[in-house]
């Protein structure tokens, strides 16, 4: 006997006969507002590479974002960020290591992302590329926290990742990124999104779709119906 909630696995939701046309939309958030930001060339390079694959690409501005939790929600900053959310089917997040871990501006824009957001998880689902910069040798501690982050947000992570070591010698003057490896890596992963993104957007809701979470919304269901009835 199955226990309730519990869903044969559907292949033709997995892989339905009409899928979405449109090119996929990709958001970049970066996270520097230095007037060289390297995390932002590196993000303006995924744009590049990303609009060459056919994606439609934003990126984010945190200029003037404010801290989490110090203005409601309906700022004009934190609202943008979140309608480019919403309107993501995949995302970029760049950031600088400082002190071992990512930038506060990068967390800070992640914690503005709510898990759910007038009924709808936002982030759920959809794919996500992790880049850091790095000020001396190569290391991968930021990408590590952001594949956590990107988890706990119920992103799915792509499995290549950036990391660009003593960045500072890695762009000309104008910004642009030097023929290198690590110009190449960046292409990697930016073609691996573009495909996992195509793949998945279709079907990323039944991908995510938990069994303890039906169960839970069962139940739920229920004792509303038995409070109704009690009053």
């Amino acid at each position: 006997m199955r226990p309730e909630g519990f869903r044969e696995i559907s292949a033709e939701a997995l892989f339905p006969a009409v899928r979405s046309t449109h090119p996929p939309r990709i958001l970049i958030l970066f996270g520097s507002l230095r007037e060289r930001s390297f995390s932002r060339f590196c993000a303006e390079e995924a744009a590049r590479i990303l609009v060459r694959f056919g994606a439609e690409v934003r990126m984010f501005d945190p200029q003037g974002l404010p801290l989490v939790d110090s203005v409601e929600p309906d700022h004009p900053k934190v609202a943008e960020l979140r309608e480019l959310v919403t309107w993501s089917e995949g995302m970029v997040w760049s950031s600088p290591e400082r002190h071992g871990a990512m930038t506060g501006l990068m967390k800070t824009q992640i914690d503005w992302i709510p898990l759910s957001l007038g009924g709808v998880r936002p982030t759920q689902g959809k794919t996500l590329a992790v880049m850091q910069v790095c000020g001396g040798s190569q290391s991968f501690n930021t990408v590590n926290q952001l594949r956590i982050l990107g988890r706990w947000m119920r992103l799915l992570t792509i499995p290549n990742q950036s990391s660009v070591a003593k960045a500072w010698d890695e762009f000309d003057e104008s910004g642009r990124m030097k023929p290198s490896p690590y110009y190449d890596r960046i292409v990697d992963v930016m073609e691996e999104l573009v495909k996992f993104t195509l793949l998945t957007r279709d079907v990323r809701e039944h991908l995510v779709d938990r069994y303890s979470e039906r169960v839970e919304s069962r139940a739920e269901l229920s004792r509303r119906v038995n409070q109704a009835k009690a009053t």
